[in-house]
């Protein structure tokens, strides 16, 4: 016979999970479509609008080719495409030989690509490598122009006044970021705090590091006048932009991607970096420009999306995140009730129930998220999972509490007029545990109204798009666009649980 603290843990888990396999199981593909992907920073947005435009443009608008912007990291990006998630997206050589397939010779690279069900263009005509820069102030005090002088500076430095290096979080952990200048130039790895991209210019220009990471095709470069540091150990490898894509796709696609090979000279991808970051020019619009001006004249004249005006975006984002609560926050309560009353009439299983749902609640968030990726791929679904799981702590401990919390002379009351236990459970127990319950959901909500912010990062939409969007482009008005919808959101939430309480107590 099995132990009942087994069976308690197998319905637990059961419970858990059927909402989440209900989820999976509700994802369709979009065979008729072509869409892209992008990595979470200008250049890289940027290519992936060109990489849809491009098929558009191909197809003569027949085929309806949208773009996922924004994404996150390569791993992200490349589960998508392994699964199908996404169609194409820009990736960049040294990328794929060192990240993607580390520790795998250079040769066999193209045999495992084939293998996956994945295509490979020749270079798009620009390398966009690594490199660590600083202020011209901070090189002319010191001196450094090189790696090995930066590196040599660190060294003989006191701690106090060594050189502090802000490097993107991304380029940390790869291993051919960081870790790699440590093994060549001997830099101590305590040395660097892990930052946004885009935040990383304003941490340099204000004083906060000295040395961050940078592309070499980045418009920054320029504008703000910084000292590109030579690699003289030759650590970085080339960066060749190219198109990683799917090989099912059909084959006026698979063409229309293959036409921009050698089409964008470093130059023509600085001045797209500039037209974006500093004119402001949204990425859709350079986009639009560059594929058709490479079509010629003779083109087929291929309408841009439309633009969205800013109503119309907040719209949107703001339906989109109640979708991510709504949903989440719907499967929490059928889950958690149930779970939290077991838990509560059955001290053995809620010991079991509570520490399970603590644990979840432990993982930081955007880990959850990430988590999802390999389960259940990219967008919507994931991120619903990940907020559902988020939801069950406050809800589950919050219906435990009421139900246990009970005046004992009302139990006893209860007991002595032979009422059975769901008689009591039903009239008296969750009645009088109605204001605790509710005050766990409504915690919940809020907390899910923030976090769902972050579901953008793995393409759920939502108001955290703009808020990514405006981190990435330093644009206060976009990051206030995501933000206060959210911040009244929660209030609304608040206010809408209050009046349910008061209703339901009387």
């Amino acid at each position: 016979m099995t132990h009942p603290r087994i069976r308690t843990a197998r319905a637990t888990v059961a419970a858990i999970a059927l909402p989440l396999l209900l989820l999976a199981s509700c994802r369709s593909p979009e065979p008729d479509a072509f869409t892209s992907g992008s990595k979470a920073f200008t250049e890289n947005v940027t290519l992936g609008e060109i990489v849809a435009a491009q098929v558009r443009q191909a197809t003569g608008g027949v085929v309806t080719a949208t773009h996922r912007a924004e994404l996150g990291g390569t791993r992200i990006l490349w589960e998508a495409l392994i699964r199908g998630e996404i169609d194409a997206y820009v990736e960049y050589s040294g990328t794929l030989e060192q990240e993607i397939f580390a520790g795998v010779p250079i040769d066999s690279i193209p045999a495992r690509l084939e293998a996956l069900g994945i295509g490979r263009s020749a270079p798009l005509g620009f390398n966009n490598t690594y490199v660590l820069g600083t202020t011209n102030a901070f090189a002319e005090r010191t001196g450094v122009r090189t790696l090995s002088d930066i590196a040599a500076t660190a060294s003989r430095t006191e701690t106090e006044n060594a050189p502090r290096f802000g490097l993107t979080n991304e380029f940390m952990d790869r291993e051919d970021g960081w870790p790699l200048l440590v093994q060549h130039y001997g830099f101590d790895p305590s040395t660097a705090r892990g930052l946004q991209h885009d935040l990383a210019y304003r941490a340099l220009l204000g004083g906060s590091v000295d040395v961050i990471d940078l592309y070499s095709t980045d418009a920054e470069i320029k504008q703000y006048d910084l000292v590109t540091l030579v690699d003289d150990l030759g650590a970085f490898p080339r960066y060749d932009a190219i198109i990683l894509y799917r090989q099912d796709l059909p084959d006026g696609q698979k063409e229309a991607l293959l036409a921009l090979e050698a089409t964008i000279p470093e130059s023509t991808m600085v001045a797209m970096n500039a037209a974006a970051r500093v004119d402001g020019i949204p990425p859709v619009d350079i986009a639009h420009g560059f594929v058709t001006s490479l079509s010629g004249a003779n083109a087929r004249s291929v309408p841009r999306p439309p633009a969205e005006s800013r109503a119309a975006r907040m719209g949107r984002h703001t339906a989109d995140h109640l979708v991510l609560v709504a949903i989440s926050l719907g499967l929490a309560i059928l889950a958690a009730l149930p779970l939290g009353i077991w838990a509560a009439l059955r001290p053995g299983a809620g010991r079991i129930i509570l520490g399970m749902v603590g644990v979840l609640y432990t993982v930081p968030a955007l880990a959850m998220l990430v988590f999802m990726i390999p389960l259940l791929g990219i967008g919507t679904v994931p991120a619903i999972v990940a907020l559902f799981l988020y939801s069950l702590l406050p809800i589950v401990r919050n219906t435990h509490a009421g139900v246990t919390g009970m005046d004992a002379s009302l139990r006893e009351s209860a007991t002595a007029l032979g009422l059975s236990t769901w008689f009591r459970l039903r009239h008296i127990d969750l009645p009088l545990a109605i204001p605790t319950i509710l005050a766990g959901v409504k915690t919940a909500a809020v907390i899910n109204i923030g976090t769902a912010t972050l579901g953008a990062l793995i393409g759920a939409g939502g108001l955290g798009q703009p808020i990514i969007t405006g981190i990435r482009l330093g644009d206060t008005a976009l990051i206030l666009e995501g933000a206060v919808p959210a911040a009244l959101l929660a209030l609304a939430a608040q206010g809408a649980f209050g009046v349910v309480e008061r209703m339901l107590q009387r």
